[in-house]
């Protein structure tokens, strides 16, 4: 799909995709496809007509769109997702407010997943064997010069890019969703850096 990842910058953009019933949308579309306002909002937890309020804000900053495609009827209108990867930098150029949506945005998502991970980890026992072997941690240390680093970044996301896999006819039988998540941050403190 075009745009994943797509490298976020507009501090509105940000703050829109960082309300809680928009991840928990975005999210649904993502991992289970096309899904109308009214199966949207049992997920959210909304009613259908606040749904299609927050349906229409994530299509207007791009990532989802209407599915008709996928309709069962004239009536339905579904929507899928466009881009569920997403990158957020910046640089001493970058205004206050950005990098102040930015924050929002990671913290939100970083708890959304969080909750994902505790969920997995209260239940662990209960899945068969092969995916709670495949599943868990990774945790490691890379010594890269900033260049590197954004090379670095390019290739995982190039990697996971290949699965992500959208389009669930591009799945594999026995295809299940797993949620990544990669940080990337100095183990260093700036007075560190070599001048």
């Amino acid at each position: 799909m075009p745009g994943n990842p797509i490298k976020l910058t507009d501090p509105t953009m940000m703050r829109a995709l960082a309300h809680p019933a928009r991840i928990a949308i975005w999210t649904h579309l993502g991992l289970r496809g096309p899904a109308t306002a009214t199966e949207c909002a049992e997920v959210a937890g909304l009613s259908p007509s606040a749904c299609s309020y927050h349906l229409r804000t994530l299509a207007r900053y791009g990532v989802i769109e209407e599915d008709p495609a996928s309709a069962a009827d004239g009536r339905q209108r579904p929507w899928r997702v466009r881009a569920v990867a997403y990158l957020i930098g910046s640089d001493s150029s970058t205004p206050a407010a950005t990098r102040l949506a930015a924050d929002i945005l990671a913290e939100s998502m970083r708890s959304d997943a969080k909750e994902n991970r505790a969920r997995y980890m209260n239940r662990r026992d209960e899945y068969p064997d092969d995916w709670r072997q495949a599943a868990g941690d990774l945790q490691d240390v890379a010594h890269v010069t900033p260049e590197e680093l954004n090379a670095l970044r390019d290739e995982i996301a190039e990697v996971l890019g290949r699965y992500r896999r959208l389009d669930a006819a591009e799945r594999p039988e026995g295809t299940l969703p797993v949620r990544m998540w990669v940080d990337m941050y100095p183990w260093f403190g700036p007075e560190e850096v070599p001048k």
